[in-house]
């Protein structure tokens, strides 16, 4: 019997990597016996997943690190990363395909990775692009050609506020809300058409998403495309929130200790920090607000457990998902990545956003704006101006209350969302399904 063999090329940043091996779990655990997953990184990022458990039915290829500025420890310039992402890996990627023994059944790449496209269509090997943000962020993109129409002022100084109601699926948006590529380059104006031509390259399109999320931009685009498109999304590791296998870490214990619905959970992601001195009043804020938290510190770990108070808690890292299901948790102040809003919505928890870059604005907006199961720490999108310890130390007891009016309404909105990611995924939901759809487009004719 042969197997389908699939090549998954991630693009070598974390929160695109994560999202692509949730998706190759899901796929090898759909039919261990029949699927093969090659997961293609760089050396260092193998070094830094190695220890994480994966099913036996995927294993491993590397682009060697000096192809690649290091992206982890951020010492490369972020322009001279990108370039060297978009130029110097499809050599190494087409060395690994012609080292591989199994013939490749299809390639999943980033739909980032224009050229690792152009190599499953020189191979003759069906490709599939996933889009890792949101759906959302990808119809603002592909429709980008009507803000030059419109003439929209892009200009965030003089027109953070006017309105877009135009988008194809998208109710208004703000100028301020949108990503930041379009209000912080030279042109002002992103060309959709490598949007369009990776589609239009691709056998099949794949979205971290969850259908119902974002229905209305799923019918938009959907007859826009020639080929099948699948929501498979959210690309979180729900899968592991009940295994069997976990340990109990120290903060899962301090979790365990502490009231139900009683803490805060504060994480800023991995790649981009609020500035110092933003920072301090955080830490000040929280303190004075009388609010349990668990705080996710990264680098700044020391510095945040010298201000923390004793309802605090600050660890380096977490298993982010665990901790947002956990009963003690109530709230999540977020920077509103995708996968982060996808792990909050998934666990029914209001958020608190605070976007610092790139497609989180939109991601804010759809969590306040659009599904309304949560709150902006700070108001004025953009704007440079610090939130000081008072204001966060109000808006944080307020949120938290438990009592309060907004509080309440915004757990029952919280709680309605993670009926409709839990369902997506459960058997026979719109995520399961597409899955099962995907897999039998990319295995019809493997299989005997």
């Amino acid at each position: 019997m042969d197997r389908t063999h699939v090549v998954a090329m991630p693009h070598p940043a974390r929160g695109h990597i994560n999202p692509m091996m949730n998706l190759c779990k899901s796929l090898a655990s759909k039919r261990p016996h029949h699927i093969l997953i090659t997961f293609v990184v760089t050396e260092e990022w193998l070094g830094f997943i190695s220890s994480d458990a994966y099913p036996t039915n995927i294993t491993f290829a590397t682009i060697p690190d000096n192809i690649i500025p290091s992206e982890k420890l951020h010492g490369a310039d972020p322009n001279t990363f990108m370039m060297a992402v978009m130029t110097k890996m499809r050599a190494p990627f087409e060395q690994i395909l012609d080292g591989l023994h199994q013939p490749v059944t299809a390639i999943i790449t980033d739909s980032f990775l224009l050229w690792a496209v152009d190599v499953g269509n020189c191979r003759n090997i069906p490709v599939a692009g996933l889009w890792t943000p949101s759906a959302t962020v990808f119809s603002i993109s592909y429709h980008s050609d009507l803000l030059t129409e419109k003439g929209v002022p892009l200009d965030l100084e003089e027109n953070a506020d006017y309105v877009l109601d135009f988008i194809p699926g998208i109710s208004s948006i703000r100028v301020a809300d949108l990503p930041d590529v379009f209000v912080k380059n030279d042109q002002n104006i992103v060309n959709a058409e490598p949007f369009k031509l990776m589609v239009s390259k691709v056998q099949y399109f794949l979205f971290a998403s969850i259908y119902e999320l974002e229905s209305q931009v799923f019918e938009v685009l959907k007859p826009k495309f020639n080929i099948p498109a699948y929501s498979v999304g959210p690309l979180i590791p729900y899968s592991s929130i009940n295994s069997n296998d976990h340990q109990e870490p120290d903060y899962i214990k301090w979790l365990n200790s502490q009231p139900t619905s009683s803490v805060l959970y504060v994480s800023m992601g991995s790649l981009f920090s609020v500035s110092s001195a933003q920072m301090d009043e955080m830490v000040a804020g929280l303190k004075s607000s009388g609010v349990r938290y668990l705080w996710v510190g990264r680098e700044h770990t020391s510095q945040l457990e010298d201000g923390c108070s004793d309802l605090g808690l600050v660890v380096p890292w977490c298993d982010q998902l665990r901790v947002l299901c956990h009963s003690s948790v109530g709230g999540f102040l977020t920077h509103c990545g995708w996968s982060s809003t996808m792990e909050g919505a998934f666990a029914g928890v209001p958020m608190l956003t605070l976007p610092l870059f790139g497609d989180q604005f939109p991601d804010s907006k759809q969590i306040v704006e659009d599904w309304k199961i949560g709150r902006r720490l700070k108001e004025a999108v953009r704007d440079e101006k610090l939130v000081t310890r008072g204001e966060i130390a109000e808006l944080v007891r307020n949120f938290m209350d438990i009592h309060g009016s907004e509080r309440i309404e915004l757990v029952k909105r919280a709680k309605q969302v993670q009926i409709i990611c839990q369902g997506a995924v459960a058997k026979g939901g719109s995520t399961d399904a597409n899955i099962d759809a995907f897999m039998k487009d990319i295995t019809q004719g493997h299989l005997h």
